[in-house]
């Protein structure tokens, strides 16, 4: 009876603000619509006059005696201000070799961005793409168009795409390991950045990034990734917000001033292979590749263990992202309370869960595996947990 009230109140609350809403939007003037130029980013504001934010009412009660806090102090503003700037400024101690991170990425990372930095399902490539550049100093492998799937995409990898390395650096100490950030000492991250900078063949002052390659903060610093000046408008610098205005005030320049098109469209072509497209194309084929592309799919063949547990495999690939440690809030393979208490129910309603999703975890994980390994991946965790 309760929750049928709570509704039955829900309900004529929602009805009642639509209703204001509705008025308060009929009953507005075109006026209150009026914009004007300057934002950031190339729009319109708007302004906020007579308790109107266009046709919406916003609360114009005073804010005069509410507590907005205290300044944070200098150990506050410390602990969180640890980025490292493109010039080094804020990198820590540290160093870690090209074949330590190559072991390292194995390990925590080729399970979402493939082996190599190749990329993987739903996570980004993070090497590969020529980065030779046109005669404008543009790398050619960022202008590719697909068209209808006859070229390849822009290869917009750290190698090709990214201006600065420090930030590499950064991301991965903060938000890497995804199933577990922060968890990577900076020994471990330059080792990683430093493996990863080797995958896209970037050298440090004029040398190659060998597996025997050791990777510190005044090295880093070092690094001119090929595509450092291709961002425009410049947002570095106190002057950044400036800057980025004049570069959206001369749309037709830096943007261009072609028409929208929603419909009568020129037809793009190339749907059956034959037709050429109405779109200029950009003519460059990728056959100029050093080394050349490698399209071979196949693994070298692994020693089968006879003792291994048929869902130990499986589990690798697919679920130790989340069920390494517990930061994600599933129970950590190898935590025995946590398997205990997971257990509690039965082992079929862990099947059942574990098939059809629960809480945050989606079916199956997110993969598309039978019942059956399904099965069998909880067998294991659960073996591994006692």
């Amino acid at each position: 009876m309760f929750k049928l009230d709570r509704k039955l109140v829900t309900i004529g609350t929602v009805l009642a603000l639509s209703s204001t809403l509705t008025l308060t939007a009929s009953a507005a003037d075109e006026s209150v619509y009026k914009s004007k130029p300057g934002a950031i980013d190339g729009g319109v504001t708007y302004p906020r006059e007579n308790g109107n934010y266009t046709a919406y009412r916003y609360n114009e009660q005073s804010t005069k005696g509410v507590n907005f806090g205290r300044p944070a102090t200098a150990n506050e503003i410390k602990a969180w201000d640890i980025d490292a700037l493109p010039d080094g400024t804020g990198l820590p101690e540290g160093e870690g070799s090209v074949e330590l991170g190559d072991e390292l990425y194995e390990a925590q990372c080729a399970v979402c961005h493939g082996e190599f930095g190749a990329g993987g399902s739903g996570y980004p490539q993070l090497a590969g793409g020529n980065m030779d550049k046109d005669e404008n100093g543009v790398i050619i492998t960022l202008k590719n168009q697909r068209v209808y799937g006859s070229t390849d995409a822009p290869k917009r990898t750290v190698g090709t795409y990214w201006p600065v390395a420090t930030t590499l650096f950064t991301y991965i100490r903060d938000a890497m390991p995804y199933a577990h950030p922060k968890s990577l000492s900076n020994d471990e991250t330059y080792a990683i950045t430093a493996y990863i900078l080797a995958q896209n063949e970037i050298e440090i002052d004029g040398e190659e990034m060998d597996d025997e390659y050791v990777l510190n903060k005044e090295k880093l610093a070092k690094v001119v990734l090929p595509n450092r000046n291709g961002f425009y408008p410049n947002i570095d610098g106190p002057d950044a917000q400036e800057n980025i205005r004049a570069f959206f005030a001369d749309r037709a320049k830096n943007i261009g001033a072609g028409t929208r098109c929603m419909a009568d469209c020129k037809d793009p072509g190339g749907k059956d292979g034959k037709t050429p497209p109405g779109v200029v194309e950009i003519k460059y084929e990728m056959s100029d590749v050093r080394p050349p592309y490698a399209y071979a799919k196949d693994l070298p063949p692994e020693k089968k263990d006879e003792a291994a547990h048929p869902g130990k495999k499986a589990y690798e690939a697919n679920c130790a992202v989340c069920h390494k440690t517990d930061a994600m809030g599933a129970p950590a393979v190898g935590d025995i309370q946590a398997w205990a208490t997971t257990l509690k129910h039965g082992i079929e309603n862990v099947y059942k869960n574990t098939i059809n999703g629960k809480n945050g975890m989606p079916p199956k994980g997110g993969t598309s595996l039978s019942d059956a390994r399904i099965k069998e991946i909880v067998d294991y965790m659960v073996s591994a947990s006692k």
